[in-house]
């Protein structure tokens, strides 16, 4: 676990000018190391690593210096880990962070990232029983990354609360990845759904959570009064 004094440490890494400082890297990527183990999340870290990968290659001997297929690797953790932040766009801040250069499709034979990069098209397109079978041709990719599957089912289980009524149960397992009768029960108790029958599961009532709202326009009486004068006069 990451101590006060380490988080305090942190954040004055992330303030003015210490953003830009090449020392801070590798307290940085220490820390992001302790995110994926400890299933916790700073964006704004990991952020600032992107930042300073992209600086110090942007400098005229920037790329000779740096070891790309070791930021990749950094980078595909960052990605791994702003996909557990959905729905926020998290990962695609971070994409638009990584220098062009990794992500050049000519020059780039990193097939990691772009399953990474597969992954979240499948995530944001919704294809989620896609998505399962992708992500588990190459596992190794993310299981240092603690508790990733449960935080896509967390997103997974927000997409369903906000667009069905009513789901069937066996699909419901397929799209939270393939999950058996006693994790399935698990999901549906933690998001207060309720099984009906045997086949169904009732999400929520969609006409329920559309609320009315009432719009007041305040018009004063002067601005009546010049329109009204205005129409007489012709």
């Amino acid at each position: 676990m990451v101590g006060e004094s380490k988080k305090d440490k942190i954040r004055d890494m992330l303030k003015g000018i210490e953003l830009y400082n090449p020392n801070n890297l590798t307290i940085l990527l220490q820390y992001l190391d302790e995110q994926c183990a400890d299933n916790h999340y700073d964006l704004e870290a990991n952020l600032t690593i992107l930042r300073l990968y992209q600086f110090r290659m942007n400098t005229e001997f920037g790329e000779e210096e740096l070891d790309k297929d070791a930021i990749k690797k950094v980078i595909i953790k960052i990605l791994l880990k702003a996909l557990t932040a959905l729905p926020n766009t998290d990962f695609i801040l971070c994409k638009s962070l990584i220098h062009p250069s990794l992500l050049d499709e000519e020059t780039n034979n990193d097939d990691e990232l772009k399953h990474v990069l597969n992954l979240h098209q499948l995530l944001e397109t919704c294809n989620f029983e896609e998505f399962w079978t992708v992500l588990r041709t190459e596992p190794a990719v993310y299981l240092n990354i603690t508790g990733f599957e449960d935080s896509i089912r967390k997103f997974i289980c927000y997409v369903v609360k906000i667009t069905y009524q009513t789901m069937r149960k066996d699909l419901l397992g397929k799209i939270l990845g393939g999950l058996d009768e006693t994790q399935l029960k698990y999901w549906i108790k933690i998001n207060e759904w309720e099984e009906k029958e045997s086949e169904f599961v009732f999400i929520s009532n969609q006409e329920e959570l559309i609320k009315s709202k009432n719009i007041k326009e305040k018009i004063e009486f002067d601005n009546v009064a010049r329109v009204v004068a205005a129409y007489a006069k012709q």
